[in-house]
């Protein structure tokens, strides 16, 4: 089914949003990888404010390319979201309740996003060039010292993504591989 949702996504908006749900996204998300999550759970170690309102964010997991002329960024294509694994639940826990990515998450991924009522979404990687025209507006918020890896704050219009596991927890990459198998058998 086909939605369109408006950021910030909260818990009203997650809670409608069922695996395999295709959704049109527009407002704003912030983009981070590895090292910029890893630099966030360094400054909430030492007791410090993370750079970004956490509460209902939604989290796109890439390092775009330089934006050619008159366009605000690069190819804008996912990274694998299990690199971000060992820091997701902590920013869940904090109130983040979307991440786009691309690949599969940890059980410990999954609860959190249970617990937090949160939801992952998968964007079409190798599509980057293709996911970049949906994207208005793009500016470094922190970390800039990362180059690719920077923290930046993106204006979306309809950005296609798929939700691959709910706020239940239901993952449609296990729930795809059953209904293939099933299909097989017939």
């Amino acid at each position: 089914m086909d939605k369109r949702i408006t950021t910030p996504i909260t818990e009203e908006i997650t809670k409608d949003l069922k695996a395999g749900d295709y959704v049109y996204i527009t407002g704003t998300i912030y983009v981070a990888r590895d090292a910029a999550h890893k630099r966030m759970i360094e400054a909430l170690d030492r007791g410090e404010q993370l750079p970004i309102e956490i509460e209902n964010a939604t989290i796109y997991y890439m390092g775009p390319s330089p934006a050619r002329e008159g366009r605000p960024i690069g190819s804008a294509g996912p990274t694998t979201a299990s690199r971000m694994d060992k820091y997701a639940p902590t920013l869940l826990d904090l109130g983040q309740k979307a991440m786009i990515g691309k690949g599969k998450r940890t059980k410990e991924v999954i609860e959190a996003m249970k617990r937090n009522h949160a939801v992952y979404f998968a964007a079409i990687g190798g599509a980057g060039a293709l996911l970049s025209k949906c994207i208005t507006e793009s500016e470094i918020v922190c970390y800039e010292d990362l180059g690719a890896e920077a923290i930046r704050k993106l204006q979306v219009k309809d950005f296609p993504v798929i939700v691959v596991i709910d706020s239940d927890g239901n993952n449609l990459y296990e729930t795809a591989i059953q209904e293939y198998c099933t299909l097989k058998l017939r």
